[in-house]
């Protein structure tokens, strides 16, 4: 929403309100950006800071309030409370529930990450029908930690004995209640990927209880920093996840990302775009699974075979026009 929001208003200077403190690590480098309010997470437990930040950003006049959620009640309050000349959100005919602007919830993409995207399109300047693609999810890594990324993957893999490692694979073994693996299905999905996939190297990325969900076989990286963590999956080649927070956060860290479906809905929580895959694993073993991930992956997992391709592409344009290639 935010990229959506700096390409049709260049000059927005864009105020952010969130539960928790991760919104402040996510938006650093956002150039829009001007303030970042953190609301206490369960802020009812803790009265005096949440009721202290939100009359501070009460305080503030902007020419429009978003609420991008579909359903909640809190964040339709805040809208409400905070002091806006438009005010913009998805509704249910016919009230606008304190809305000056409002798109039927009917219309919402069942993306989560398009919604608010559609909702901004929904009453932003007029394209004349252009159909645009999403914007992809993006915290903004920068240039330096995107190379101290790479170097920590390295390092990882060279002190743990997969320095002949040509792809650095990435696994995150957590999730929410249903939607974990348990721990015998990762050590069958790891074997038959490395069976498949013996030039790949694993990294495991520990959650944030600090404990390693593969019993310590290979090496691992945890920090409290959504960036730093972000970073180390840059520095991956590829990262494979069951749908949690760190699926999502390595695909906005680019790196390309194997999201593992069986609980929740793929259509609403899928990774997309930027060679992003999902796959349903209801009814497969975790060896099939492993085997989908190289096959749905093959040139990650296979450089040569990608450089090939590319080389057998280049030869095929030459011979199509061979009088456009320069002297």
């Amino acid at each position: 929403m935010i990229a959506e929001l700096e390409r049709l208003y260049k000059g927005a200077e864009i105020d952010i309100v969130a539960e928790g403190p991760a919104a402040a690590d996510v938006f650093a480098t956002f150039f829009s950006v001007k303030n970042i309010y953190c609301l206490p997470t369960r802020g009812f437990k803790h009265p005096i800071a949440f009721l202290s930040l939100i009359s501070r950003v009460r305080k503030n006049h902007y020419d429009l309030v978003i609420d991008p959620c579909v359903g909640s009640n809190f964040s339709r309050v805040l809208t409400r409370i905070f002091r806006g000349r438009h005010k913009l959100g998805f509704h249910d005919a016919p009230s606008l529930r304190g809305l000056t602007h409002g798109v039927p919830e009917s219309l919402a993409p069942r993306h989560m990450a398009k919604r608010p995207v559609s909702l901004i399109r929904g009453h932003g300047p007029s394209e004349d029908g252009v159909l645009r693609d999403f914007p992809p999810l993006d915290i903004r890594l920068s240039d330096a930690e995107r190379a101290q990324g790479r170097s920590i993957v390295r390092e990882l893999l060279d002190t743990s004995g997969q320095s002949a490692a040509k792809v650095a694979i990435g696994i995150f073994a957590n999730a929410t209640g249903a939607k974990r693996y348990p721990g015998l299905w990762w050590s069958e999905f790891i074997n038959a990927l490395k069976e498949t996939c013996p030039q790949g190297g694993i990294v495991e990325i520990i959650p944030a209880n600090g404990r390693s969900m593969l019993d310590s076989r290979w090496p691992g990286y945890y920090s409290s920093k959504i960036r730093r963590m972000g970073a180390i999956m840059a520095g991956l080649d590829l990262m494979i996840s069951a749908d949690c927070g760190v699926m999502h956060l390595a695909v906005a860290s680019h790196v390309p990302t194997v999201g593992m479906f069986s609980v929740t809905d793929a259509n609403v929580y899928g990774p997309y775009g930027l060679g992003n895959r999902l796959l349903v694993t209801n009814g497969s073993t975790a060896s099939d699974v492993a085997r989908s991930v190289v096959a749905a992956c093959s040139q990650l997992m296979d450089p040569c075979a990608a450089i090939a391709e590319n080389v057998a592409q280049v030869l095929s344009q030459i011979q199509a026009a061979p009088d456009q290639i320069p002297g």
